[in-house]
């Protein structure tokens, strides 16, 4: 058994700094212990009590009858680490330590955590600033969070890591008020030794567990949390994470609009959706998605068949499950015979959706009737039970007949309790079927259900990264020129364009040009020209001269710079511009697609990938990229506009991406913007870029 095992089952527990009253927070964990069955040693150790109730009371560690497999440290940060060095020296597993007072107080903090490890030696680590740990599944608690003076709580198919120690308890007992069942739940907080992935890879070789839910504040080890997710998948667990921190103010990027346009928090949506993880939208959807994919049951299409005995609330559903992007058709003609030889009469609406039972609902034979019926049916994907007012007299009722039926089929069956009913939607989801209190909540559950099965069919892209010669590149912000020509060395097509210095060399570089063309200063150090007032568009080789001796005297003007160099460029017209962008920050590196030109980001119409270790996209991948953008049907011929060659926009993605892993930390920062997406058979442009490069032992 190794040392993660031992901490959350083990076999004799040394609380240190244990109180005799069970009201303090340092009395809780030896009666949580003891009124939750825990059927180890516990070894209460203060030297100032002889006996807490039962137990007889130890001096120090050093005077306990044998080692203990977990310590649990109720000090306070001055002097936890003492006790945790008396652990390490008797071979304990691991130390609990709830004080808080280290990295999360600052410099002084830090140096108290820090004390901490060292003194841990080779023991691990729960903590600091945590509230614990409970094992529902074999009735062990290390924790003093005050949810646990409840009674009981339902044992479950659901594991729980949550960063934050509050969290912990406010789920414990949500999750039993509702009848949801957990299995484990961990707060890692501090996480100076053990942290997030550690416990993400017990889960997903624990017996007990069928679904894995994260509390994340931060990801502070992106590859473990990769391998620690790749291990659940293999495991066939769904992980479902609510990430705080959404309304972070986006990155600032110092040369590109890519890093404002990305921001932190989009990358955890690109990470999760790399890997298969199901973000929760709201701290609710924590709960909600996982009790649905706890009953183990897959949901196949958007189909879905509401049963209702109240009207209005059908009505809700339906409008909730619209919203969601779920179907809910009428019953094909044979379900709706079936659904209405169920019952004579015309008091009940059987042959529509939502399927209203109206006083028919009161009949168990009844209901049990149009519930087979619905999960026979090839018109529905899944079913949404709805408990009206008549259920909370005889919730049983209800459940029981749902209960009977769920073996008929492996469809996803949920409730919707429409009155303010607790005990019916605990009754609901303690007989398999999980209950709800909002149509919103339904709809969130259905939709995890649905990104389960899809998460499961992601595949990491594997492509070989290509092996491109930028020796010829120095290091440094490189001017427009510079860069497209990195661009164009990985096959990512640029416009025509000349570097000029006069005017002269500006008109014959227009007059060969032909046709419309653009007039740019060229620096590494202004990568915003239009700002500056740098770019000039529909020149001709008449007037190119006249602008370009006036755009140097409006530059240095407004930035105290005199431009020496121009670019000339052929003038594209008839394509979309889109933004091609790359982002790092600690989780990895993402390519960022979306809608281009000034105004990208006032409108911020885009999407990200997060890079596989040293891989490129796939294909298929840049392609969803595409049609995640709202402003996708510019590029599928909306409103009678030619159709864009979205292939080769889908191979500049690529090869975009192929550069960015080859190059790795290397390319600090680049962007594309615009590249110009011409109609189709006529490829891409990029008509403006922006590279920075480090130096050749960066990459």
């Amino acid at each position: 058994m190794n040392a993660i095992a031992r901490l959350i089952r083990p076999r004799s527990v040394a609380i240190i700094g244990a109180s005799a009253d069970p009201a303090k927070t340092s009395g809780r964990p030896v009666a949580f212990l003891q009124k939750h069955g825990f059927s180890g040693e516990i070894y209460p150790v203060n030297p100032k009590v002889e006996r807490i109730g039962e137990l007889a009371c130890y001096p120090d560690v050093g005077a306990l009858p044998t080692v203990p497999d977990v310590g649990i440290v109720l000090l306070g940060a001055e002097r936890a680490h003492l006790a945790v060095r008396e652990l390490s020296k008797r071979g304990a597993a691991a130390a609990i330590v709830l004080a808080s007072g280290y990295t999360e107080t600052g410099e002084e903090g830090a140096l108290r955590q820090k004390q901490l490890l060292e003194a841990a030696g080779t023991m691990r680590i729960l903590g600091p600033n945590t509230i614990g740990l409970v094992n529902l599944t074999d009735n062990i608690v290390l924790s003093a969070s005050g949810a646990l003076a409840m009674d009981s709580f339902p044992a479950g198919a659901i594991g729980l890591v949550s960063q934050s120690g509050g969290i912990l308890g406010a789920l414990l007992s949500r999750a039993a008020a509702r009848g949801v069942g957990l299995s484990k739940l961990v707060s890692t907080s501090n996480e100076a030794d053990l942290e997030l992935s550690d416990f993400i890879e017990f889960l997903a070789a624990d017996e007990a567990t069928r679904v894995i839910a994260l509390y994340v504040e931060a990801i502070r080890h992106p590859a473990r949390f990769r391998e620690a997710v790749r291990k659940a998948r293999q495991s066939g667990k769904p992980v479902v994470a609510f990430k705080i921190g959404r309304s972070e103010a986006g990155a600032k990027a110092a040369v590109s609009h890519t890093g404002a346009l990305a921001g932190s928090d989009r990358m955890y949506d690109a990470l999760f959706r790399q890997l298969g993880v199901i973000r929760a939208k709201t701290f609710e959807d924590l709960l909600d998605i996982p009790a649905a994919l706890a009953t183990g049951r897959k949901l196949a299409g958007k189909r879905v068949a509401v049963l209702t005995s109240t009207g209005g609330a059908g009505t809700i559903v339906s409008d909730s499950l619209g919203v969601a992007g779920f179907e809910t058709p009428t019953p094909d003609a044979a379900t709706a015979a079936q659904l209405k030889s169920l019952q004579s009469g015309s008091h009940a609406n059987l042959d529509r959706n939502p399927i209203d039972l109206t006083l028919a609902g009161l009949h168990p034979d009844i209901l049990r009737g149009a519930i087979r019926v619905l999960l026979a049916s090839p018109s529905y994907d899944a079913l949404v039970i709805i408990a009206g007012s008549s259920a909370v007299g005889s919730p049983a009722l209800l459940a029981d007949a749902v209960h009977d039926c769920l073996p008929m089929s492996d469809k996803p069956v949920i409730a919707y309790v429409s009155p303010h009913a607790p005990n019916v939607g605990a009754v609901l989801t303690a007989r398999g079927v999980p209950a709800y209190t909002s149509a919103e909540s339904c709809a969130s559950a259905l939709s995890g259900l649905l990104q389960a099965v899809r998460s499961f069919q992601i595949e990491i892209a594997t492509t070989a990264e290509s092996c491109v010669d930028i020796s010829d590149f120095s290091a440094g912000s490189l001017d427009e020129a510079a860069a497209k020509a990195l661009f164009a060395r990985f096959g990512i097509p640029t416009v025509a364009e000349r570097i000029v210095r006069t005017s002269t060399e500006a008109e014959a570089a227009a007059r060969e040009l032909g046709g419309k063309v653009v007039l740019k200063i060229l620096s590494g150090e202004i990568t915003h020209k239009s700002d500056v007032g740098g770019v000039a568009v529909n020149l001709t080789p008449d007037t190119i001269g006249g602008r370009l001796t006036r755009m140097a005297v409006d530059v240095e003007a407004t930035t105290g710079w005199l431009p020496q160099r121009f670019l000339v460029q052929e003038m594209v017209s008839g394509g979309t511009e889109l933004i091609l962008g790359l982002h790092r920050d600690p989780l990895g590196s993402a390519v960022l697609i979306g809608m281009g030109g000034v105004t990208a980001e006032l409108f911020k119409d885009t999407t990200m990938r997060l890079l596989p270790l040293r891989s490129g996209l796939r294909r298929e991948e840049a392609l969803s990229m595409l049609h995640d953008l709202t402003t996708w049907p510019l590029l599928d011929g909306f409103r009678g506009r030619p159709k864009a060659d979205v292939e080769a926009m889908v191979s500049a993605i690529v090869a975009f991406s192929l550069m960015v892993a080859q190059l790795g930390q290397r390319l600090i920062a680049a962007e594309i913007n615009p590249v110009f997406v011409l109609p189709d058979g006529k490829g891409v442009r990029a008509a403006d870029g922006v590279a920075v490069l480090g130096a050749a032992d960066q990459a």
